[in-house]
């Protein structure tokens, strides 16, 4: 408590500096809008001369405190809108430019899409309101990747599972169930799923998102004690999604490909009023896709309707309901082999199910509401809440065993899951002087609650048919072999006589300043987080409460407008639901992280580079139970590692290189090994799932001029070396080496695209693989050793159309 108390009075420190610095109380503000004198909002306004940069609010009006006596110029930027420059001389106390206006360019923005300036779509100048801190990414003490809409598209991802990850350094996808949700690994751990800001991972979820949803992805890489909900020390990914803007716009996008691959999405935005007091957005999308794997497929539909109402000119509500449901003949893609890894016997497309097996159907709701209200100039108030629905009902199967000759007798069972989160969070932000000194404060609590139930029991002990053989499969199990399924009673009663129950309540308040110093220049940000969890098990043993205080202290400077420096010291505490195969809860999950960076525009903004060095401490570390007995109808338990040291370099580049040629390109050097263990044995060993080297690039090419004008190419190269899986002091999987390319065409409102994916026909693109031993008892009646592993899709298309109006 000592501690915490003398952290907290640190920025009583920076009344020093304020003393040596000339008092001003000079002044720019004024409003943007545009040419129907409607309010421009989340423009990036920005001093050139001394790279100081703020945001358009509700109203569109901006800010600048504490000025000099001198000529400042200025840069303003919002999307459909062309850039505006000025050069205002701050002589008298309070300088206010009135209305400024820009001028629509609306019709420009297919023009962007066509002639080459992507670097205003791929590239982003600040984070989300979801993430709270105001600060220009630029400016920030810490690695943030942001992935937009644009890219995605470009790109022709159909869901967060789809490929994000090549888009940013060191994060790596560790394939699943691909079918439910996503799998992402980042500095040595899996990293959980924001949304909007919410903390919403769970048990096994969220749902993975739907790209018809997603405005932009934000990769926060370490801990972020600024966010309300406490992330990894790895970090975490923040979806946002798509909310009105009060322009009236829309798209229809159309995509097919193979395997039997169907898609429609449409997305409107607009106003309800003609005032613009009630606006709406509205994403709806369906999706037929089979699997490369026989038989399996991924039938989607996503309806996201999203009101806003500004209740007047300081407060607005806005309501947002998304209902995502799919249905799925298996969850997963996993091939088995007696042999090895990627085992050249085995079709890419085999299927370890049966068509005749019940299909899953997985049911999704979430809701939120927002509050947005404007006490003064200074100050904001935001809170929200949330409430997620998730219901699954499905049946699954898995070998018992496997024989040298590629036999795997297989089980049945029942795969139903519930599960039920709620969230509320407020905050305060807002900026104050103390002499020449600014400090943007945030202040804010949060609380959650995540239940989850679920009914895995076996069915059947063995599916009474011949084996399935891998070399040889042959399909078509009469349906009368399967029981009917008796759900008479609700998942959270069947669900009470197993471990597959847990109950999660966190409550944490946060406060974080950050002091800016010789002109804005210098930056400090300190930040103190206090967390009280409680997790509730069906055993006194199995039943938890913690809580913990965790410091957070950031240093950024500006060598000049274009390139600044960071360090950064994290920690960070995190409730992990569940209980390992004895029933006993997990403990909190803490880290320590040790970042330093720098940061570079080029041309102007066009393009922007990252290069950051870091080293993380992760106790209490949770990875897949290796014991081969605690695998019950196929699903496994995790268990906890004593400590994990990850050090590492990440690279990145995104943006318009030159006029035509935009890149987003990374680099990471992972080196992540447990440092603490119980077995001794294992201390020295790679961080399960861990790849050392990932590289990927991604470009785009658009001529801009003459005939073919609008004429498009995209090459992709993805990349992960030296990967490790389960226990061991060497590397011991097989690199991933990808490539993809395109050609596309755009012009005025229309587009159309073609993606070859894995160009190569590489039949050896692995996303998780893990080894089973046999049991004495498994020898006995002619089991081995076996490989499971999922493999990847040979060469396949999509070609996309889309119509914006």
């Amino acid at each position: 408590m000592n501690k915490a108390l003398s952290f907290l009075a640190i920025p009583m420190i920076s009344s020093v500096f304020s003393v040596a610095q000339a008092q001003t109380n000079r002044v720019i503000e004024g409003i943007l809008i545009n040419e129907k004198s409607e309010p421009i909002t989340g423009a990036t306004v920005k001093l050139t001369n001394t790279g100081v940069t703020t945001s358009t609010d509700s109203e569109g009006h901006f800010a600048f405190y504490k000025l000099s006596s001198k000529v400042y110029h200025i840069e303003i930027k919002a999307i459909g809108y062309g850039k505006h420059t000025m050069e205002v001389n701050v002589k008298d106390e309070a300088t206010n430019l009135g209305p400024v206006i820009l001028k629509d360019q609306s019709q420009a923005i297919d023009e962007v899409a066509v002639y080459g300036k992507y670097y205003e779509h791929y590239k982003f100048d600040s984070i989300s309101g979801s993430l709270r801190l105001k600060t220009p990414i630029l400016e920030l003490p810490q690695n943030i990747q942001v992935i937009s809409s644009d890219l995605m598209a470009d790109q022709q991802v159909f869901d967060i599972v789809d490929g994000i990850t090549r888009n940013v350094s060191g994060a790596t996808r560790q394939g699943h169930w691909d079918n439910q949700y996503a799998n992402i690994r980042m500095r040595g751990s899996k990293i959980p799923a924001f949304r909007n800001g919410m903390n919403i991972e769970a048990s096994w979820g969220p749902t993975a998102e739907d790209a018809s949803m997603i405005e932009r992805i934000e990769f926060v890489k370490g801990p972020a004690g600024f966010m309300l909900a406490n992330g990894e020390p790895g970090g975490f990914y923040n979806v946002v999604t798509k909310k009105p803007t009060g322009n009236t716009k829309g798209s229809v996008t159309l995509n097919t490909g193979s395997f039997s691959t169907y898609r429609a999405a449409i997305d409107l935005d607009g106003k309800l009023r003609k005032d613009g007091k009630l606006l709406y957005r509205l994403n709806v999308a369906g999706q037929q896709k089979d699997f490369f794997t026989k038989y399996n497929y991924s039938n989607r539909v996503v309806i996201a309707p999203v009101v806003t109402y500004k209740v007047d000119s300081l407060t607005s509500l806005t309501f947002e309901y998304t209902y995502q449901g799919s249905s799925y003949l298996a969850n997963g893609n996993y091939t088995f082999s007696p042999k090895g890894f990627a085992d050249p016997g085995i079709a890419n497309d085999f299927f370890y199910a049966d068509p005749s097996m019940e299909p899953g159907k997985l049911r999704d709701h979430s809701a939120y509401i927002y509050l947005d209200h404007k006490l003064n100039e200074k100050w904001k108030l935001h809170a929200q809440m949330a409430y997620f629905n998730f219901d699954m009902q499905a049946t699954s199967t898995w070998l018992n065993y496997m024989k040298a000759n590629g036999d795997m007798p297989r089980y049945y069972s029942i795969g139903d899951e519930h599960g039920e989160n709620s969230f509320g969070q407020v905050s305060l932000n807002g900026e104050e002087y103390t002499g020449s000194v600014r400090h943007r404060i945030l202040i804010g609590a949060d609380y959650g609650n995540k239940k989850f139930w679920g009914d895995f029991r076996t069915i059947l002990d063995s599916i009474p048919s011949a084996p399935l053989n891998v070399y040889d499969p042959k399909y078509g199990i009469p349906g009368s072999v399967f029981p009917a399924l008796d759900r008479s009673q609700s998942v959270k009663v069947r669900a009470g006589g197993s471990n597959y129950v847990t109950s999660t309540n966190y409550m944490s308040f946060y406060a974080h300043d950050e002091l800016a110093f010789l002109e804005e220049k210098l930056r400090l940000s300190l930040g103190l987080r206090y967390t009280i969890n409680e997790t509730i098990g069906k055993t006194a043993v199995a039943d938890r409460t913690d809580k913990a205080f965790t410091p957070r202290v950031g240093l950024s400077f500006s060598i000049d407008k274009s390139m600044s420096v960071y360090g950064l010291f994290d920690q960070s505490f995190v409730p992990v639901a569940g209980t390992d195969w004895e029933g006993n809860a997990f403990k909190p999950i803490r880290g320590n992280d040790l970042e330093a960076g720098i940061k570079k525009e080029w041309m102007g903004g066009k393009w922007i580079s990252t290069l950051s060095a870091y080293t993380i401490a992760r106790k209490n570390a949770l990875v897949a139970d290796p014991d081969p007995s605690h695998v019950v109808n196929g699903v496994s338990f995790q268990t906890q590692l004593g400590e994990t040291r990850t050090k590492g370099v990440e690279f990145d580049i995104t943006g318009e290189i030159i006029r035509g040629l935009n890149v987003n390109a990374n680099y990471a050097l992972t080196d992540s090994k447990i440092s603490k263990d119980t077995k001794e044995e294992n201390i020295g060993n790679i961080t399960p799932n861990t790849a050392k080297h990932t590289a990927n690039a991604f470009v785009s090419y658009r001529i801009q001029e003459g005939r073919v004008r609008g004429l498009g190419f995209v090459g992709s190269v993805q990349g992960m070396f030296d990967r490790a899986i389960g226990t061991t002091k060497e590397s011991n999987f097989k690199n991933y080496l990808r490539t993809d390319g395109g050609i596309s065409y755009q012009k005025g409102k229309y587009s159309i695209s073609f993606m070859v994916n894995n160009l190569l026909d590489n039949r050896k693109l692995l996303t998780a693989g893990s080894i089973s031993k046999a049991s004495a008892a498994v020898q006995k009646l002619g089991g081995v050793d076996y490989y499971s592993y999922i493999v990847e899709a040979r060469r396949n298309f999509r070609m996309g159309v889309t119509y914006k109006f």
